[in-house]
């Protein structure tokens, strides 16, 4: 990890993952809300999710100079009790992202293979996610395939129920 580091984020981290939200969702054409009402709403939302004990992890990458350039969030899902050896919790990561001039040195894998040294800690059963079009060959190289026995039903933003 030449020039970066990776390392988990705490609540007091909170503004800057707002940041790099709001840059990740921008770049996709996805930020409608105004920055500063975003970055204050998210930091808060974030700040409370990041504190001891929760069901939420997050990592930021840094560069050597302590500027974020990266992140990862994991948030441990609890499943229904299970009478065999299935493990009882599911894995979502989410809002991974890096910074597009820091792109291609491995600072994604080292953000993915964080969570999910974590979910491996904690006993997940499954890991899901929801890749853009440019971060699907990472995940293809870390395991991650299109199952066949799951089912979903998008009915947020505006989206008509059959």
């Amino acid at each position: 990890m030449d020039g970066w580091s990776v390392r988990p984020a705490a609540a007091a981290d909170a503004r800057v993952l707002a940041r790099l939200r709001w840059a990740f969702r921008a770049e996709i054409g996805q930020a409608s809300e105004d920055e500063a009402g975003f970055l204050e709403r998210a930091a808060a939302w974030m700040a409370a999710r990041l504190e001891e004990g929760g069901r939420w992890r997050a990592w930021l990458a840094e560069d050597d100079g302590g500027e974020a350039i990266g992140c990862a969030w994991l948030q441990l899902i609890e499943k229904v009790p299970n009478p065999g050896p299935e493990e009882e919790l599911h894995g979502y990561v989410t809002s991974m992202f890096v910074a597009p001039a820091q792109r291609g040195q491995g600072i994604g894998a080292a953000l993915l293979g964080a969570a999910l040294e974590a979910c491996r800690a904690a006993k997940v059963d499954s890991v899901v996610l929801w890749p853009t079009s440019g971060s699907r060959d990472l995940y293809a190289r870390h395991g991650f395939a299109a199952p066949d026995d799951v089912l979903e039903l998008r009915i947020g933003s505006g989206r008509d129920l059959p």
